[in-house]
């Protein structure tokens, strides 16, 4: 018959309590550094006013294979933008054996500013989205890029205004929020959460001269600096990373601005599966391995402290002082809260925060659901 022996708390050595406590309080320190320094820049964050707009000339481009009916959808959206100076959109029709070509035909009948671009073949020991995008940053006429997604619609009809609004000096590098549609259930609240939480990070590491990533759905760059970095040759062996890799190599303190305006989003409808969604997300983590060391580590300590603050603070509860361990986390989900919330709204997320403190208990089993991508082999394909 098995014996089960319970501890006896009170045979636990002073120190050992105390250092549970001491571990405790490091965890919140290190989060509440995140906060403080680098979060709390996009909560804060007002555009910079300009004296004088200048619209530039701009290409859209968008990479679609099989795609028809989010064209159908979407391409609308883009085609009908209030947007007075020269610009053209790019479809780069990579491969697809839909119907996607010939809603491209009818589409150029109306609006003379589309560029259909057919690929009818592979690009060899390139796989991913890269050698199409490639293809059509080397079409594009203008030396704006702006680069979106055939699932993503703007969210107003000023989405190509507001973006290249932010050029100016020498900023190459535009970052762009690519939100998803709001939907009802549990799971739309938590793919639009980790959107937000992920936007938090790029954003407000960018505001702190340390851009390491930008989002594919919005996007906007110079043909200059990508031609002068030879475009994704440093990545084309990796299947992803058209854009947070590309990002993470080119962009840095004074070159990288960022849009937060409302209009200038773009719209994607979010999976609807638990599967689909862990997929989609096991796929765009496997890049992140490729970071910049000083990314890697700032976003790890950043995750690896958020894994830990649950755990740490039962175990200082328990074996130390409840109510010092609850004023220790309490400060914590007061600046988080606070941060949170500003910076929510500056994304329009707004209604996700009456669910702040279930998203965050949300963190720590998220970031165990995620952490093997960082070993998982990538998918070879782009769609």
């Amino acid at each position: 018959m098995p014996i089960f022996v319970l501890m006896d708390l009170s045979q636990i050595p002073d120190f050992v309590k105390l250092a549970l406590f001491i571990f405790f309080c490091v965890v919140i320190a290190i989060q509440l550094f995140y906060y403080l320094f680098y979060f709390v820049r996009l909560a804060n964050f007002k555009a910079l006013a300009k004296t004088a707009s200048q619209e530039y000339p701009v290409s859209v481009i968008i990479c679609a294979r099989d795609e028809a009916e989010n064209i159908a959808n979407n391409l609308p959206g883009i085609l009908v933008q209030q947007y007075r100076t020269t610009h053209e959109v790019i479809v780069v029709n990579d491969n697809s054996t839909d119907e996607t070509k010939y809603l491209l035909d009818e589409f150029k009948k109306t609006f003379k500013n589309i560029n259909n671009l057919a690929l009818t073949q592979e690009a060899k020991m390139i796989p991913g989205k890269k050698f199409p995008l490639s293809m059509g940053i080397k079409a594009a006429k203008y030396e704006v890029v702006l680069l979106t997604d055939a699932d993503c619609v703007p969210a107003s009809e000023f989405w190509m205004q507001k973006m290249q609004d932010a050029y100016h000096d020498d900023i190459q590098i535009v970052l762009g929020y690519g939100a998803y549609k709001k939907r009802g259930g549990l799971l739309n609240k938590l793919i639009r959460f980790e959107t937000f939480h992920a936007a938090l990070q790029y954003f407000s590491f960018a505001l702190a001269g340390s851009p390491y990533m930008g989002v594919g759905r919005n996007l906007s760059y110079k043909k200059e600096l990508f031609f002068n970095n030879k475009g994704f040759s440093s990545i084309n062996h990796i299947p992803g990373g058209d854009d947070d890799l590309f990002i993470n190599r080119v962009a840095t303190k004074s070159n990288t601005a960022i849009v937060v305006d409302h209009e200038a989003h773009t719209l994607s409808e979010p999976e609807t599966t638990w599967s689909a969604w862990q997929k989609q997300k096991f796929r765009h983590y496997t890049t992140s391995k490729y970071y910049k060391g000083k990314h890697k580590f700032l976003l790890g300590l950043y995750s690896f402290t958020q894994v830990l603050v649950y755990p740490a603070g039962v175990a200082a509860a328990l074996f130390y002082c409840w109510w010092l361990a609850l004023a220790v986390f309490g400060l914590r989900l007061i600046v988080q809260g606070i941060v949170w919330n500003k910076s929510m709204k500056k994304l329009n997320e707004g209604d996700l925060w009456p669910w702040f403190l279930l998203l965050d208990i949300w963190l720590f089993f998220y970031s165990l659901l995620f952490v093997p991508a960082l070993w998982k082999k990538p998918a070879k394909t782009w769609n």
